[in-house]
């Protein structure tokens, strides 16, 4: 879309180049997620959580076709499942320093 909208000649050069740079935005999320996660970053859980969630629907779509895309769709849902369950797990919760409600820090 940006390259349409830079180097094309789109019906709306702006809203090309606009709809461009939201995908790239969006395509950089899950990296700085992963990235956060490897660095044991507090906030990367919830970007990683929203990402594997959104990979969801994803999947089921990859599901419905009736073409090779079934054993993508399967190995999406696999990884997506697997990767919600890991960041969920209460090793990962305490890894990442997050505290459950009512767990505060005792501040004597």
């Amino acid at each position: 879309m940006l390259v349409m909208g830079l180097a094309g000649k789109p019906d709306n050069p702006q809203q090309a180049e606009t709809g461009g740079i939201t995908l790239i935005v969006l395509a950089l999320l899950p990296l700085l997620a992963a990235r956060g996660l490897l660095k044991l970053r507090r906030w990367s859980r919830g970007p990683a959580i929203i990402t594997q969630i959104m990979a969801l629907p994803v999947a089921w779509q990859l599901l419905q076709a009736d073409s090779a895309a079934i054993p993508a769709g399967i190995v999406l849902a696999i990884v997506a499942v697997a990767a919600l369950v890991l960041l969920i797990n209460p090793a990962t919760t305490e890894a990442l320093g997050i505290r459950g409600p009512g767990n505060v820090p005792d501040q004597r």
